[in-house]
Parts: structure tokens; sequence; C-alpha cells
């Protein structure tokens, strides 16, 4: 299945866009994180992990999800 990627170290969203329902959940939560008019669309940088986490949790598809990254100290 076709998937995207984007990480910010903490965590990773994966998107799976032959999932997506366009709902726009996620750009009526997260309008600096998911802005569908630029390239990348997805900016994970520009909201924190428990935003992030919270706003997936909301996708009705199931379209987006994530991975948290654990780094070995």
């Amino acid at each position: 299945m076709d998937t995207h990627e984007y990480d910010t170290g903490e965590i990773t969203i994966i998107w799976k866009p032959k999932v997506c329902i366009h709902s726009a959940i996620c750009v009526k939560m997260l309008p600096k994180v998911y802005n569908p008019k630029e390239r990348p669309w997805i900016k994970p940088e520009n909201g924190t992990t428990e935003e992030l986490k919270n706003q997936i949790e909301h996708c009705p598809s199931g379209a987006l999800s994530y991975k948290l990254n654990f780094k070995n100290k």
C-alpha cells in the first residue's frame, strides 16, 4: 500500500492517501500542521507530539496513524 511518512524525530505520522476520505478533520483540528495547499502538506514539526497523537486518533478513515520513535540513550 502507498504510504507517506513524516518524521519529527519523536513521532512519525503515516498517511495512506488511498484510504483518506478527505473529511478534513485533520485540517480543522491542526491547520498549522495540515495544509493541503502546500507541499509537503503535512508539517508535523508545527505541532507537539501530544497534539499530533490526539488529532490522529480522530481520523475517521484511519488514513492517518503514527508510531513513536524510541531513541537509545
